[in-house]
C-alpha cells in the first residue's frame, strides 16, 4: 500500500505534468518514436507481404529471412547502432523497425496465402486487373490478419521504446532510468504504468478496428461484394 500511495502522490504532483520532464512531453516523445518506427516498418513489411504473398512460390525461406529480426535482441541492435551512428534516435529507430517488421510481414504474407483461390480466379475470370484484384478482393479478405500483425508490432514497439533512455533519448523510459539513478521508485513505477497504459490502449483500439473490419453479427453480416468488371 505504501508503494501505491507514493505512486499516487507522484501522479498528483503538478510538477510532474509540466515542463520538459512532464508527463505530456514524455508521452509525446514516446509516441513520436513509435510513430516513426511504425511508419517505416509498415512501408516495408506490408507491401512486401502483399506482393510475396500473392506469389505461388514457397514462402518458407522468405518467412525465415523476415523473422531474423525476432532473433536479434533489441538491446544488441541498439548497442551496435550506437557504435555506428552515435548517440541519437537513429539506433533506436533501427532496433524498433527490426522488431516491428516480422509480425507485420508474417501476418500479411499468411493472410494473402489464405485467400480462397477460387475467389481470386473468379475475379480474374470477370476481367479484373491484378491491381484491382489486390485492392478490392485480396486485401479486404486478408485485412483481419494484416491488422493483427500491425497490432502485435505496435504493442511490441510501444513496450520497447523505453530502451531509448539508455542512450540519452527521451520518452517514458527516462522515468525508469532517472528514477533508478536517484532511487525514486515512485517515478520508476510511474514510467512503467504509463508504458503499460499505452500498450493497453493500443490493444483496445486495434480490437475495435479489427472487429469493425471483420464480418459478423455486430457488423450486420457484411459480405465482401465483388466489384463489377469494367472494360478499363
Amino acid at each position: 500500500m505504501s508503494g501505491l500511495h507514493h505512486l499516487l502522490v507522484w501522479f498528483n504532483d503538478p510538477a510532474n505534468w509540466h515542463g520538459p520532464d512532464g508527463i505530456p512531453q514524455r508521452v509525446m516523445e514516446h509516441l513520436a518514436l513509435w510513430a516513426k518506427a511504425m511508419a517505416i516498418a509498415v512501408t516495408i513489411a506490408v507491401p512486401g507481404g502483399l506482393l510475396l504473398g500473392r506469389s505461388r512460390r514457397s514462402g518458407v525461406v522468405t518467412l525465415n529471412v523476415a523473422n531474423i529480426g525476432r532473433a536479434i535482441p533489441s538491446f544488441a541492435v541498439l548497442v551496435i547502432g550506437v557504435i555506428w551512428f552515435g548517440l541519437s534516435d537513429t539506433p533506436v529507430l533501427i532496433a524498433l523497425v527490426l522488431l516491428a517488421i516480422p509480425p507485420m510481414f508474417t501476418f500479411t504474407f499468411t493472410g494473402m496465402r489464405q485467400v480462397d483461390r477460387g475467389v481470386v480466379e473468379s475475379a480474374r475470370g470477370m476481367g479484373m486487373t491484378e491491381v484491382r484484384l489486390l485492392r478490392s478482393v485480396q486485401v479486404p479478405l486478408s485485412s483481419r490478419l494484416i491488422l493483427n500483425g500491425i497490432r502485435l508490432s505496435s504493442s511490441a514497439v510501444l513496450a520497447t521504446v523505453p530502451l531509448a533512455a539508455l542512450i540519452g533519448s527521451g520518452a517514458l523510459g527516462r522515468y525508469v532510468i532517472d528514477g533508478f539513478a536517484v532511487r525514486d521508485y515512485a517515478q520508476v513505477g510511474a514510467g512503467v504504468v504509463l508504458v503499460v497504459t499505452l500498450v493497453i490502449l493500443n490493444e483496445l483500439l486495434f480490437a475495435v478496428l479489427i472487429a469493425w473490419v471483420t464480418p459478423g453479427p455486430s457488423t450486420g453480416h457484411r459480405r465482401l461484394r465483388m466489384p463489377r468488371a469494367t472494360s478499363s
